[in-house]
């Protein structure tokens, strides 16, 4: 399904030293920043003691027009997040930025398997406006209908006929 609206972001990942015999760093996002930055994939932006920030690259947030109640329920909370999802590549540099979103629904889905490092974000407000905006033009209210189950009929099984196995 193609998306009815995309918002490019910048995301911004911190490497931390780890107090482990078995890897070096964690990686975790900490940021995004509205919009293309003017700057190389895998730029350092800072470093101190024993972490370091680095812009990990530009993703694009996609929003359609059926998750936008996923999207209004995100935003009610005050305080809205991005779930950024981040693939191992084994080489350099150590992670792929694959997805940003602003569906909580579709943000916990990628945490369900696989080595991804998935992590929600504060949701920076030209981003949280922009999907504002999208809810206002999109949304349309579905009522939920719970479906009724057929009853089971009891006799079902005993009705069929024996089954010769010759046939």
């Amino acid at each position: 399904m193609s998306a009815a609206a995309r918002i490019p972001v910048g995301v911004v990942i911190e490497r931390r030293k780890a107090d482990s015999p078995w890897i070096d760093f964690t990686w975790q996002p900490v940021s995004v920043m509205y919009g293309v930055p003017d700057a190389e994939r895998w730029t350092k932006l800072s470093e101190s003691g024993e972490a370091a920030t680095f812009y990990a690259g530009t993703v694009d947030i996609e929003l359609h027009p059926s998750d936008t109640g996923n999207y209004r329920d995100n935003l009610s909370t005050g305080e809205p997040k991005l779930w950024i999802v981040m693939r191992p590549t084994g080489l350099e540099p150590p992670y792929d930025v694959v997805c940003v979103t602003a569906d909580g629904s579709e943000g916990e889905g990628f945490m369900s398997a696989g080595d991804d490092v998935v992590d929600t974000v504060p949701m920076p407000e030209p981003v949280w406006d922009a999907i504002d905006a999208f809810i206002a033009q999109h949304h349309v209210d579905r009522p939920f209908f719970k479906r009724k189950r057929n009853r089971a009929d009891p006799e079902a099984m005993s009705r069929r006929g024996i089954v010769d196995e010759a046939d």
